[in-house]
Order: structure tokens, then C-alpha cells, then sequence
């Protein structure tokens, strides 16, 4: 049977990290003769609860250097529209990195490599590092998951076999970002395993995973929980069943389980500790709260809430309830669209995703021209839809980052000369 632990995060995070690798040996035991260790964070944006606990991580790193790794790494490469040096900065990551003799690892910086997803059938890109330490050199170094116990709107929960998402460039998780999201998960999942996986809940966050900061009370409930074990499936198992979502019920789970790459089943997972105390009835639904003026248009056929549906949709709730943007417009996505319905459009619109570019784009053009338009190409194309929707909206993009706008100019600059891929928002709406 696998093996989850379970332990209550008190006022000594390292007892509770402790425990959670007790099961296992301990920490050393696990760490073994491997002298380099990668602990990748989920630091997908810098708004409260959404990122991994500095504290742990700097735990964590802590007691691998203790137990004798030469180097420690903590690793990330955030989501669209940002980049990882940013995020790590206003998170606190970088610092809790430092402060346990570790090193931050931003992997949307320097060179790159390919991997090959097994049933999807393409490639795509990941850091160097990912390709040479964690799948080529995968036996001398010892790869740490360190999630955060998250609901999310299009992948149900994000949590150990998601986080390998992160480890992918930006650029190529525009692709399938729709109907395939968790098939892409689990062929991310197939390629690059974690050894060990500690689930951060110290917060657990419900109604999706990119809350606005307005609405962080009604999303954000403290647990003060880890969970952990040697099998991330059986882990997210776990954690998925604490937040009241049954494992089997999250796709990329049970193709990961059907693959034979671990278990769901939580009949056939030992759970050590009590998980009673932390269960909640959490939902991966976003709340319903959007500018009343802006309309919104779907295909019949198609619209994806993996992408262009949900994708827009946070968005939108992000910019109308943290920066007062306004509405006034018509967002057009999904493939399907009744054409009587958008020759009858007037004022601005936005286009979203490929499905709609292809239907509605040439009749908008013609109806209310081209100047009234904005897009946003692919699936997921979350930095395109944040440029098109803020001009929009009326929001600036440089009031969006809680830094001055000098310290952020210089880490992008510090980043491009580091060779970033991420795909930033625009400063000057095209």
C-alpha cells in the first residue's frame, strides 16, 4: 500500500515537516547519498494564499542542507503574464530560499530542452536543468514537489501532478490548454515524477486557484496541515479528499492512475496521522462575480471552461474587483456562434481563443472594424487576454504590481538579460 502522511502544522513548522518524512525514514533517509536537491514551489502569482508558504519552504530547505545536500534549489516558472524573478520578489520566495543557504531557480531563465509528451505526441520546452539534473541525471539528485493545497477552476485541484506544469515553458502551455488540460497533465507527469511530495496547507484555498485579493476572505481558510508521501498520487489523493473532492473525480488523477504511475484508490492508501480534523467541502467553481455591462458570448458547440472560458472569466473578475475596471464591452469566444447574434453586436469586442477568431473575427471586422477589436489567440493565451482586457477595462498594467514600478522594470531587465521566455503582459496595449 502507499503511504500519506498527514501531520498539523503547530508553532514549529519543522515538527510538523518532520513528521510528514518520518514514515519514510526521515529526511536523510529520503535525501539517501544524493548530494543535489530541487524543491519545486507553486508560485504561480503573487496574491495572497496562492503560493507556497515561504515558511515551509524555507523549512524544508533547511533540514535537506542539514541532512547534508550540497546544493538546494527552489525552483518555479510562474504563469503567464508574469515572470518567475518578479514573483519569487514580492512572494518572499527568493528570501525564504536564501535564508536556508538554498538557491532560487527561476526556469523561464537561460537555456532550454525538449521533452516529448507520450500520448499528446509533441513536444515541448522545459529548462536545461529540468532535462539534465531532473530526467537525464534523474538518479544522482532528488526532486521535491512542495504544492499548495489549492482548488482549481479548470484542473479541479492543483496539487503534486499538476505542480509539473510549472515546470514547462510558457509558451507551450497555450497548446491544449482546452479539452486536453488533464491529459497534458498526466503526460507532464509521465515524464518528469517527483520523489517526494509535501502538500503545503498552512492556507487551503477554495473556489479556484487565482483569487483577486477583494475576494481572498471567501476563499482563503487557514488548515495548518501537511501531507506528504513517496507516491504524488496517492498524495493528491489525499489532499484532494481533505478538500471534499473525490480523487476519481479529478481527471489528470485518474489518468495518472490508469497509467499505472500510482494509486487513488484511497482503500489502498495507509494514511498516518488524523485528516478528520482538516476535511472541508471545498468547490473549484469561481464565484460569480463579474462587471453587470460586460456580455458575454459563447459557442454552442465549444467553449472550454480548461481555457478560453474560465481563463477570460478570472480575468475579468481579477480586474473589475481589485482595480475597479470597467465593462462596457462584449467578450466573443468558443466555436459555434451565432452569426446573427455578432452582426447585431455593437461597440467594443473582445475575441478570445482561436475557435472565435476563426468564426466571428472576419464578421466583427467588417461590422465594427478592426479598431474596435481586441484579441487573444490560442487556449490559453493568459497574457494576451490580461493586454486585451486592460485597455478595455481602463487598468494599467504597472499598477497591477505591488512594487515600485522601478524595482519591477529593473527585475525585468535583470530577467531579459538572464534570457527569460515568459510571456509578459504588454506596459503600451498593442
Amino acid at each position: 500500500m502507499s503511504k500519506v502522511a498527514v501531520a498539523p502544522v503547530g508553532d514549529d513548522i519543522a515538527v510538523a515537516v518532520e513528521e510528514v518524512f518520518a514514515p519514510f525514514g526521515g529526511i536523510g533517509s529520503v535525501l539517501g547519498r544524493k548530494k543535489e536537491v530541487f524543491i519545486k514551489v507553486n508560485a504561480v502569482d503573487y496574491k495572497s494564499h496562492s503560493y507556497t508558504y515561504p515558511a515551509v519552504v524555507t523549512v524544508v530547505a533547511r533540514l535537506f542542507r542539514q541532512a547534508g545536500a550540497r546544493n538546494v534549489y527552489v525552483m518555479e516558472n510562474c504563469t503567464q503574464a508574469a515572470f518567475t524573478r518578479l514573483v519569487f520578489r514580492i512572494t518572499g520566495l527568493d528570501k525564504a530560499a536564501k535564508e536556508a543557504g538554498a538557491i532560487p531557480l527561476y526556469l523561464d531563465e537561460g537555456k532550454q530542452a525538449e521533452i516529448e509528451l507520450p500520448t499528446l505526441g509533441y513536444k515541448v520546452h522545459v529548462s536545461r536543468w529540468v532535462k539534465e539534473r531532473l530526467i537525464d541525471a534523474r538518479d544522482e539528485n532528488l526532486y521535491v514537489s512542495l504544492p499548495k493545497l489549492k482548488t482549481h477552476s479548470m484542473g479541479t485541484v492543483t496539487l503534486g501532478v499538476k505542480n509539473q506544469f510549472g515546470l514547462i515553458m510558457q509558451a507551450d502551455r497555450i497548446r491544449d490548454h482546452n479539452y486536453n488540460l488533464h491529459r497534458k497533465f498526466a503526460d507532464i507527469y509521465a515524464v518528469i515524477r517527483p520523489d517526494f511530495t509535501v502538500i503545503e496547507g498552512v492556507f487551503a484555498m477554495n473556489h479556484g486557484h487565482d483569487h483577486p485579493e477583494g475576494l481572498v476572505d471567501r476563499c482563503a481558510e487557514r488548515l495548518d496541515v501537511l501531507i506528504g508521501g513517496d507516491d504524488t498520487v496517492a498524495v493528491d489523493a489525499v489532499g484532494s479528499d481533505i478538500m471534499g473532492i473525490r480523487p476519481e473525480e479529478v481527471e489528470h488523477l485518474r489518468l495518472a492512475a490508469e497509467r499505472g504511475l500510482g494509486t487513488i484508490d484511497l482503500e489502498e492508501i495507509e494514511v498516518i496521522g488524523d485528516r478528520e480534523p482538516f476535511r472541508r467541502e471545498f468547490t473549484s467553481e469561481i464565484l460569480d462575480v463579474y462587471p453587470e455591462d460586460v456580455r458575454i458570448i459563447e459557442g454552442k458547440e465549444r467553449c472550454c471552461p480548461e481555457g478560453c472560458s474560465l481563463n477570460t472569466r478570472m480575468v475579468l473578475q481579477y480586474l473589475y474587483v481589485d482595480f475597479q475596471g470597467k465593462g462596457g464591452f462584449t467578450i466573443v469566444m468558443g466555436k459555434g456562434l451565432d452569426e446573427e447574434e455578432l452582426e447585431k453586436l455593437e461597440g467594443k469586442a473582445f475575441v478570445v481563443g482561436d475557435c472565435a477568431y476563426e468564426e466571428a473575427y472576419p464578421i466583427l471586422s467588417r461590422t465594427l472594424g478592426k479598431k474596435a477589436l481586441r484579441v487573444a489567440r490560442g487556449c490559453n493565451n493568459l497574457r494576451d487576454v490580461l493586454g486585451g482586457l486592460t485597455p478595455l477595462m481602463g487598468v494599467n498594467p504597472l499598477k497591477m504590481v505591488p512594487l515600485p514600478p522601478l524595482e519591477s522594470l529593473g527585475l525585468l531587465l535583470n530577467a531579459r538579460i538572464h534570457r527569460t521566455t515568459a510571456l509578459v503582459t504588454p506596459l503600451i496595449p498593442r
